[in-house]
């Protein structure tokens, strides 16, 4: 089975003031398609960044980010938004959903610039709110919602255009243990559907429902923890 993600020497860095400051060093990895990893370690180790560089969200400074064989680090900003918008699913600690909004027509927004008709539109909006347990909720604003209806929405909207990768920071980060837990099963049922997962976690229960996790520290991987404050 070939990779569906690889990133060959890979340095990001930012500017702090006058200062460059090196956030990832020269970072391999290799996820391979069908996988659901989990990356952990310490604040400020470097993992939104390699998330959000993984998802074409900033771009690194050295190195090759492959995704499904496309070179996105090489992509114009416009043609890479199409990328991310076809082949990317962001799920993030606090949801991101708009208040005014019911359920429907957050799990919608993704598909307004797709070529797609209003029924169509609705058609996979009923689909996947169906899959993440909120078919009878769908009419719903976030305010009438739960901590993990609010999460199960973002997943669905995460979910509408069909990616094939998800990315996830911290999505269990803000709900309770029995509702972590019930969003940490539907991820795995995502990935058993053939979905790809990479998550940040703090979290080592978390990452106990991923296929295989991954450490990182100072901007590296490395192969066992050091003390992390998990």
């Amino acid at each position: 089975m070939t990779s569906d993600i690889v990133l060959k020497n890979v340095v990001k860095r930012y500017r702090r003031g006058r200062e460059q400051i090196e956030v990832l060093h020269h970072l391999n990895l290799a996820v391979t398609a069908g996988d659901f990893l989990a990356l952990m370690g310490p604040s400020g180790s470097g993992k939104t960044t390699l998330l959000n560089l993984i998802g074409g969200l900033d771009r690194p400074d050295g190195g090759e980010i492959l995704v499904e064989g496309e070179r996105i680090d090489r992509m114009p900003p416009g043609p890479l938004a199409a990328w991310r918008a076809r082949n990317i699913g962001f799920i993030f600690q606090f949801y991101n959903l708009m208040p005014s909004l019911t359920a429907a027509r957050n799990v919608e927004l993704p598909l307004l610039l797709a070529p797609l008709s209003k029924a169509d539109r609705r058609q996979r909006v009923d689909a996947v709110l169906d899959i993440v347990g909120l078919g009878g909720r769908a009419n719903h604003k976030p305010s009438q919602l739960s901590g993990g209806e609010q999460q199960r929405v973002a997943i669905a909207r995460a979910l509408v255009a069909d990616p094939g990768l998800l990315l996830c920071d911290e999505p269990t980060g803000d709900l309770d243990r029995a509702t972590a837990d019930d969003i940490l099963g539907l991820l795995q049922v995502l990935n058993h559907r053939s979905k790809t997962i990479v998550m940040v976690t703090h979290d080592a229960r978390a990452a106990e429902h991923a296929s295989h996790v991954l450490h990182m520290d100072k901007g590296a991987l490395v192969s066992e923890p050091r003390d992390m404050a998990l």
